[in-house]
């Protein structure tokens, strides 16, 4: 099988990683529970059974942990750089760690200090997740560089290979750099990516091998018949190329995807998002602490703010604006006051003005209305603070789609008012993947992304990235 050079090197760095912090973790449990002299290290494990000192005993939890992550695939090149399962396999092959260890001591009688892996599976397991993170961070940066890619083969339809092309174009971090198309339509694909080689069918293999190609995706075609895919798939593995099968659905995380073998094919499920029961109640918690602690946390904050904006301008610190939330019901939201009295009378003449006032998310550019120390509000969003109140009524989540007015979603498609079946948030995923810089197109489609594909650690990375976001002013105004 050819295995591409950054690929081999890559997987060899985060084997050296993951040994260093294994051995980190262990020993340094060991040090802080018992200390690090010879006499230390030779402590003997209370047992009715079996005579072994702690030295011992972290050498073989070392070597049995990292068996587990060998065994559990979490350097499988497949998950480099993209989705969270190999994240989910380090932690699983952690905790599997620690259960057989736990299930072994019981058998054999042997009692192991508490403090001992109390220490060493918390510290253990954050520091490979955190390595891991990193790695991976450097490896984004290098693809968007041009480096560590698939070269990537894409055959099927001119249709379907464009819908493909664009996927994969609006995320260079998967790392799969297209530099050749097989279709009988190069004529239509010639037109609209007049960049990419094009070869026919009769011509794939031979052009796989010229142009060095990693990976081979079908994206679907009606005159590449079954018996031909798998004829293609032989002759690939034959050259050591992987052959990807994109299936015709698009913003479906992975969790909600099942795959089924049935009659010699496999069947893809796709599970109904269902934000209910014990989700629901654990994102309400969520919701609740999350916003309970940063009241108390920003309530300083607040007050110069609030201080602020009554000094600067006549009118009321806060503002409330009647904004549409979960299943179409109004609501009241909050906000520290950015503009000037009486600002939405003059909404609708400046949206005409520059041509607006019939689309989606109501922005008006060089807002006049806005005041000074708004302006300063609005850059950093600390004008949005008083929403942690909305959290902690329940008209409002931490994270959601962001609410809007009555106006804007009598503008909505059909299908956009799925974006109302969860809780609006202060924060949601085009607020973190360019605010105010999107279009409609792309923050409704982010939207949907998360309602779809709603999940907690989904919460909590998207509030991670809100604090960036904040910070550095992206696309704020």
């Amino acid at each position: 099988m050819r295995t591409p050079a950054w690929e081999t090197r890559y997987g060899r760095k985060l084997l050296f990683t993951d040994i260093a912090v294994v051995v980190a973790a262990v020993f340094a449990a060991q040090f802080v529970r018992f200390g690090a002299t010879p006499a230390d290290l030779a402590r003997p494990v209370s047992s009715t059974s079996i005579d072994i000192s702690y030295g011992v005993l972290s050498v073989i939890l070392i070597i049995g942990w990292l068996a587990m992550l060998a065994v559990g695939e979490s350097r499988k090149p497949q998950n480099y750089g993209a989705g969270s399962s190999e994240y989910r396999r380090v932690v699983s092959a952690t905790l599997m760690t620690f259960g057989i260890f736990a299930v072994l001591a019981f058998a054999l009688r042997v009692d192991i200090g508490r403090g001992y892996l109390l220490i060493a599976l918390p510290t253990g397991l954050v520091a490979l997740v955190l390595c891991r993170f990193l790695w991976r961070r450097r490896l984004h940066w290098q693809r968007r560089q041009g480096r560590n890619v698939y070269r990537t083969m894409l055959v099927g339809e001119a249709a379907k290979i464009h819908h493909v092309h664009r996927q994969m174009q609006a995320d260079a971090n998967a790392g799969f750099d297209v530099a050749l198309v097989a279709t009988n339509d190069r004529g239509r694909v010639a037109s609209a990516l007049a960049e990419i080689a094009t070869c026919s069918y009769d011509d794939l293999l031979t052009s796989v091998v010229d142009f060095e190609i990693d990976t081979v995706i079908i994206t679907g075609a009606d005159d590449f018949p079954p018996e031909r895919l798998q004829r293609l798939g032989w002759a690939l593995d034959d050259l050591g190329v992987d052959l990807v099968v994109a299936a015709a659905l698009t913003d479906v995380a992975g969790p909600r995807i099942h795959m089924r073998q049935a009659v010699g094919f496999p069947l893809i499920y796709v599970d109904y998002p269902k934000l209910t029961g014990t989700k629901r109640l654990v994102k309400r918690t969520l919701d609740l602490l999350g916003s309970l602690f940063l009241i108390l946390v920003l309530s300083p904050v607040m007050v110069i703010v609030a201080l602020c904006v009554k000094l600067s301008s006549r009118g009321p610190v806060f503002y409330a604006q009647e904004r549409v939330g979960v299943k179409g019901k109004p609501f009241a939201m909050f906000k520290f006051r950015s503009m000037i009295q009486n600002a939405d009378d003059q909404l609708a003449s400046l949206l005409d003005a520059q041509g607006t006032l019939d689309k989606p998310l109501h922005k008006v550019d060089n807002d006049p209305r806005v005041t000074s120390i708004g302006r300063f509000l609005r850059r950093y969003s600390l004008d949005e603070l008083p929403q942690l109140f909305n959290v902690l009524i329940g008209t409002m989540s931490l994270v959601g789609p962001r609410p809007q007015r009555e106006a804007e979603v009598a503008l909505y498609d059909v299908h956009h008012h799925r974006r109302l079946l969860v809780k609006p948030g202060i924060t949601g995923l085009w607020q973190v993947s360019g605010r105010s810089a999107l279009d409609w197109d792309d923050a409704i489609r982010l939207d949907l992304y998360y309602v779809e594909n709603w999940s907690l650690v989904g919460d909590l990375v998207i509030l991670w990235r809100t604090v960036r976001a904040v910070a550095v002013a992206d696309g704020a105004h």
